[in-house]
């Protein structure tokens, strides 16, 4: 019987480390996992491996022969491994900008993608453009024409400011909102309307218009209005305290973030993202 390539690998920590207990550290395993695993593996091999010396386990000549060679095997995968990863070419993500700061980077940062290559993330492609990118986050409908989508979240806003501008005021009422600046955003009165009070009267608007939500919450956050933002997005913001969501009704839909990629792509590297992208969705629910 031919032993499988993981207990070789213990095999060769267990040597290297001469000690049972040092190998399971380096393996995230346990000590008593190693010590069956190399039982088992005298046991298929049909002679023994070490020898103890009080606490300590001493590899026979034998097998310290054999973990060195699976050391240069290990090291020749690796190498193998990292060729071919320098060959894969990158993963051309698009994004809009708000959404990859918030939403996706601090996701990637944290969160391996299985078999992914190197991802460029680019927040400025045109999906028109259907050779500009393998995967793109946009926020619609659906209904793109040559393009597989996949839901990940409806867009959902809700008026949030500062503390400092609220001050001693409450907002018991979405009709209070028009004792305050609201920074300009094409939901506002879909959103009055879902919070069942019509559209309040004599709303005041910033003069200026963000082109970006990202912005929008910036402004927000230096006191100049009220913004109507995604809790998704901007929940550590909520979090910290830095801006508070006065009231419970959040405008959700009917548009969503979707993931796309192109029909005629055969390739694993972008659908594997595309679901790698809906299981963080549904972790964020």
């Amino acid at each position: 019987m031919r032993p499988s390539l993981e207990s070789l690998r213990v095999l060769e920590a267990c040597v290297s480390a001469r000690s049972f207990a040092r190998a399971a550290e380096r393996l995230y395993l346990t000590p008593a996992a190693v010590s069956l695993r190399m039982r088992t593996l005298e046991s298929e091999l049909g002679q023994p491996l070490f020898t103890r010396a009080g606490r300590r386990v001493v590899p026979t000549v034998a097998a310290s022969v054999l973990a060195s060679h699976v050391r240069k095997a290990l090291d020749g995968i690796a190498g193998a491994l990292d060729e071919f990863q320098a060959a894969t070419p990158p993963l051309r993500l698009t994004a809009p900008p708000t959404f990859a700061s918030r939403w996706l980077a601090p996701r990637l940062a944290r969160h391996p993608v299985p078999g992914a290559p190197v991802i460029e993330v680019d927040v400025s492609a045109d999906i028109r453009d259907l050779g500009a990118f393998d995967v793109a986050i946009r926020t619609g409908r659906g209904g793109w024409a040559g393009l597989e989508e996949y839901r990940l979240a409806p867009v959902e806003v809700t008026p949030m400011l500062a503390p400092s501008l609220l001050g001693a005021r409450t907002l018991d009422a979405p009709e209070a909102l028009a004792d305050f600046d609201l920074l300009p955003h094409p939901d506002w009165d879909q959103w009055f309307k879902g919070a069942q009070c019509g559209v309040a009267q004599g709303l005041r608007f910033a003069a200026v218009d963000y082109p970006t939500h990202e912005l929008d919450a910036s402004a927000a956050l230096a006191g100049v209005g009220v913004a109507l933002l995604s809790p998704l997005l901007f929940r550590p913001l909520l979090t910290e305290g830095v801006l508070i969501a006065p009231f419970q009704y959040v405008l959700s839909g009917p548009a969503w973030h979707f993931a796309l990629m192109r029909n005629d792509d055969p390739r694993l590297a972008p659908r594997q993202f595309c679901a790698w992208l809906c299981e963080q969705a549904r972790e964020a629910a």
